[in-house]
């Protein structure tokens, strides 16, 4: 589906650590700024520092991003962010996916935190509320 949606997804080693499969369509692809990386690694996790420094240099691309604190910060440095509900969100729209509901609960029962209210507004978008 991301990759419907996308094209060639590129992660950084960390996220593909994290991650933990070869996939087609996925390139990792190791960040340049490491000093960027560092800084970053003060406030939020490894992939995730990663994850915004290749998007800085890559430029024009989307990064995506959960966690609260790297979105604010990755929108601080001028990226364009999405996150997985934004992705179920724009397969709907562009015909990959025929709804989001079972998606958005296979995810909660994978622990995937998702707030009720962005639950409910996602269903509302998608309109399947």
């Amino acid at each position: 589906m991301l990759f419907k949606s996308f094209g060639t997804v590129t992660i950084p080693p960390a996220v593909h650590r994290e991650f933990g499969q070869n996939i087609d369509h996925l390139v990792v692809q190791s960040v340049q700024n490491t000093a960027l990386v560092r800084s970053l690694k003060t406030q939020i996790d490894e992939g995730e520092s990663e994850a915004i420094a290749l998007a800085m240099e890559l430029a024009d691309v989307f990064v995506v991003l959960d966690d609260k604190k790297a979105r604010r910060i990755a929108k601080q440095l001028g990226l364009k962010v999405i996150g997985t509900v934004g992705l179920l969100l724009r397969a709907k729209k562009k015909g990959i996916v025929s709804e989001i509901k079972p998606m958005l609960g296979a995810l909660q029962q994978a622990d995937f935190r998702i707030h009720n209210s962005l639950y409910q507004e996602a269903l509302r978008l998608a309109k399947e509320a």
